[in-house]
């Protein structure tokens, strides 16, 4: 063993776009990826239906075999994206193309079994030079040939397992080769009978559940059979690292600013000698001008672990959560060298952060209270199921939906059990946007035997022992656990959606398997938890799911930290125009004799709309689709403001935290999304936005007590509180200004308005602005209220005069476009304004658009700007356009 530097002992600390891929190319190494050994097979694929062929995969894999009546195939990718690629069936996202897809339930399995080939050049290596080939995904399971062999001599199947093979051996002289892989969907497919994953059997397998339908989404017809993930080539020499390991440990309380203490880093990695012989080097890394290394010796055909020395890292560039500090990164190429410095046999590079993540339990709320780096975090978090329910991701779209997370100000994204362990590229958006991980296994207790469920096929003891395999279960869990182990976002791992895993799964996932392989996470047994959010409350305790009353947030107390609470989240008419079809385009209709008070298009209900009932209707009658549209942004917008206000104003005394069911469609439902499926943003995510910023004014709803929160970790002082009432003909009348004080990582009640806002609401309603400045008097938090009367009537606003703004768009710079908006002092307020970019030749929303606020209004006499990035195509003509309540719809030139 050698080292450059004294180190301590190990006991001593237990598109999208083209311009955005280049950046992420440059900023962001995949832990799998490394540019100089390794390259993607991700086009030229073709493929065939395996009903139209006998042929065996040791014919199909030559080169001599014909492919004259095989079609383009999409690798990356399933079946369905391949059959919707080649124009063979309508796109399931639209109205309801879905249902004129055969269903694999119906059909068989024969008939989305699919034959996949791959020519590709690779020449023969020579020597101790090796040449791999890895799957990072499939499902369910495969059979894989190449030039006419076998590669794989056991199953593959699974849809959480990596595969990597040696196929040095195999590829051709001539270096023209052909790789042919037979795909066969799960076994049992399930019947999609309308319940949480259909019929529950689908469960049987190790993979995805919503697949056979949910209440979010209707059934994938092919059950997403494909070579879904990315496939890799590699070259390397004799010596082939695998999974290395890198452990920070930043011990004590820690600031963002100033010189830090010395942080540990731990490293290890397996190697895997691929030669005939022993095999002696180096295996070694450099970080911050200090270099690690390693004596090994290892023998032929064996993989061992090999742990590197720790390194005491001085003055360490911290990761933080978004909204509280910055996300360093830092890169680590390991390398094993023989024979001296010409004879690097393999490098792998990981991008990491150095941070801790603490866990302790608040007896205060009776729930888990998390911390990053000795500070303890107020978690304001989003579910998110999968970025597209069709497998179809990209660097592009990861990046702009942690992006969108990152612009709601939450700090942590739930992956839902019911979906996948996500794909490395994911958690490298999270690692640069700051978004904090909790990451389900792949179990739910809607189909594993949580509920008795007519709709389940089998009772509720045997759906408990799914999924039907538990040695792969185990097998997989591992492997996934290795594949994202080393993302800084990555903080705390969950056995399960609603239920644990049954017994022989939880125990040595528990005390065996996650120890071993990771060992410095937080590990729930299942979602609802005692031990993460005790349920003193009985029942569920989780939700509520549907639109509230928005004083139930701030009055009704929930689980202490809530994994699942939300509410609807319908777009707007753009949004809906996308994917329903104009006929359907018709706006719910209202009554009074029901409950429910609402009736609605046959295809918002395969859209899963989720209904606003009677919360529109103290807005006025809806007149049709357009004001429909409106009138639920401003409900979108009130409810996820009040969510989050509501559970901050509780911060730390009932609640370490809640979680939003849900941030994020991957299919064109109608419900539970800050954005929808094209990455347009509705009113939900600026409300949200506006509610949980890092420091921010509020006010109660019922109450009219006025609250400060503050979640950062400094003490604020010396701020000018100021409340504002507007009538509906803009006059403004001051209510308070007093100077405060904010301790750190606080909420704070600075007073009550209610007598006085009661009076000036009773009749026709009306505005209420809170306004929080600094010393330099800058504001640093605004908010702006609309109360109805005292019937609870918005009585003021069906009335309202039109606002007579005047606009600017202005092109700063590529990609970035500044839009004013001014309001005249004499003029009411500019309320709810909706901005856009659109594209001038085709009039549609340029997507994704990141706005640093939307759905604003302007008080009299004030001017409002937004900063809006997007990407710039070559030639391309903006216009912006804007919509508001009282504001009507104008295009902008943009200068």
């Amino acid at each position: 063993m050698t080292t450059t530097k004294t180190l301590p002992k190990k006991n001593h600390y237990q598109k999208w776009y083209s311009k955005l891929y280049l950046v992420l190319l440059l900023l962001c190494t995949s832990n799998m990826l490394n540019a100089q050994s390794q390259y993607e097979l991700n086009s030229g694929w073709k493929c065939l239906p395996s009903q139209k062929t006998n042929d065996k995969g040791e014919i199909i894999s030559k080169r001599s075999y014909h492919l004259d009546n095989w079609k383009p195939a999409v690798i990356p990718g399933t079946v369905l994206t391949t059959q919707l690629a080649n124009g063979e069936i309508p796109d399931p996202f639209y109205g309801m193309n879905n249902e004129k897809i055969p269903d694999i339930y119906n059909v068989g399995r024969d008939y989305y079994t699919y034959w996949f080939v791959k020519d590709f050049n690779e020449t023969k290596p020579s020597g101790d030079d090796q040449v791999w080939i890895t799957f990072r995904g499939i499902n369910y399971s495969c059979d894989i040939y190449l030039n006419g062999h076998k590669v794989n001599q056991e199953p593959f199947e699974g849809m959480y397992l990596r595969k990597t093979f040696n196929i040095s051996k195999m590829l051709l002289a001539n270096g023209k080769n052909r790789l042919a892989v037979i795909v066969y969907p799960p076994d049992p497919v399930g019947n999609p009978n309308g319940g949480q994953g259909g019929d529950g059997t689908i469960a049987k397998n190790v993979m995805h559940q919503y697949v056979a339908g949910w209440d979010w989404i209707q059934p994938i017809r092919d059950r997403n059979t494909g070579i879904w993930d990315k496939v890799f080539i590699e070259h390397t020499g004799a010596i082939n690292i695998k999974n290395p390991h890198v452990v920070t440990f930043v011990p004590g309380v820690r600031k963002v600013k100033g010189v830090q203490a010395d942080a540990i880093i731990r490293t290890s990695a397996e190697i895997q000698n691929a030669s005939n012989h022993l095999v002696s080097g180096i295996l070694r890394y450099t970080l911050d001008g200090v270099t690690v290394s390693q004596e090994v010796s290892i023998q032929a055909g064996v993989t061992k672990e090999v742990n590197l020395p720790d390194l005491t890292l001085h003055n360490p560039k911290l990761w933080w959560p978004a909204g509280y500090g910055p996300q360093n990164l830092y890169t680590l190429p390991i390398q094993f060298i023989q024979d001296g410095e010409k004879n690097i046999s393999d490098t792998e590079r990981i991008r990491f952060g150095i941070r801790e993540i603490q866990t302790t339990w608040n007896d205060i709320t009776r729930s888990k209270q998390i911390s990053v780096n000795g500070q303890k975090i107020f978690i304001k978090g989003g579910n998110w199921i999968i970025s597209d329910a069709m497998l179809r991701f990209s660097d592009a779209r990861y990046d702009a939906e942690i992006r969108y997370h990152r612009d709601m100000n939450l700090n942590l994204i739930r992956i839902w059990g019911g979906a996948i362990i996500e794909r490395p590229e994911f958690y490298e958006a999270c690692d640069r946007y700051g978004m904090l991980v909790l990451q389900d296994f792949w179990f739910s207790g809607d189909c594993n035997g949580r509920w008795e469920d007519p709709k389940k096929a089998e009772d509720q003891w045997t759906r408990r022992k799914y999924p039907d395999d538990h040695n792969l279960v185990l097998e997989s869990a591992k492997d996934m656990i290795k594949m994202i182990r080393n993302h800084p976002s990555l903080a705390i791992w969950c056995g399960g959606n609603e239920i644990t895993p049954p017994t022989d799964i939880l125990i040595p996932l528990r005390d065996e398997i996650l120890p071993r392989l990771d060992g410095t996470r937080w590990f729930i047994p299942y979602s609802n938890a005692n031990e993460w959010s005790y349920n003193f409350l009985g029942g569920n305790g989780d939700g509520p799911y549907s639109i509230q009353p928005i004083n139930s947030f701030w009055d009704k107390r929930t689980w202490p930290f809530n994994s699942e609470v939300g509410s609807v989240g319908t777009g707007d008419y753009e949004s809906l125009n996308r994917f329903i079809p104009k006929k359907d385009l018709q706006a719910p209709n209202y009554y009074s004799d029901s409950k429910r008070g609402e009736t609605v298009d046959s295809v918002w209900q395969y859209h899963k709309y989720s209904g606003y009932y009677k919360a529109l209707t103290p807005y006025g009658k809806i007149r049709d689709i357009h004001d429909f549209t409106m009138k639920a942004q401003l409900a979108n917008y009130d409810q996820y403001r009040a969510l989050m206000e509501g559970f901050s104003s509780h911060m730390w005394e009932w609640y370490t935290g809640s979680i939003i069911w849900k941030t994020q469609n991957p299919w064109t439902a109608m419900r539970g999304q800050m954005y929808d499926y094209y990455l347009d943003p509705n009113a939900c995510l600026f409300g949200l936005r506006k509610g949980s910023e890092p420091v921010h004014v509020m006010c109660s709803p019922e109450s009219k007590e006025i609250y400060i929160v503050n979640n950062s970790f400094e003490p604020i002082s010396d701020l000018m509180l100021v409340a504002t009432y507007y009538d509906m003909e803009g006059k403004a009348q001051k209510l308070q200004q007093i100077f405060t004080y904010l301790d750190a990582a606080t909420v704070s009640k600075i007073s009550s308005m209610k007598s006085k806002l009661d009076k000036l609401l009773s009749d026709k309603g009306g505005f209420f602005y809170l306004q929080l400045m600094n010393v330099q008097q800058e504001t640093i938090s605004d908010n702006l209220y609309w109360f109805p009367n005292a019937k609870g009537e918005y009585a003021g606003l069906k009335e309202m005069k039109r606002a007579k703004v005047t606009y600017r768009a202005q092109q700063l710079a590529e990609g970035k476009v500044k839009l004013t908006i001014f309001n005249p002092q004499e003029s009411p307020v500019a309320f709810f304004n909706r901005v856009a970019l659109i594209d001038k030749k085709t009039g549609k929303r340029i997507l994704p658009a990141f706005c640093d606020d939307n759905y604003v209004s302007v008080l009299p006499g004030t001017t409002k700007t937004i900063l809006v990035d997007y990407h710039a195509e070559p030639g391309q003509e903006l216009e912006a356009t804007i919509l508001g309540w009282n504001v009507d719809k104008q295009k902008i030139t943009v200068q």
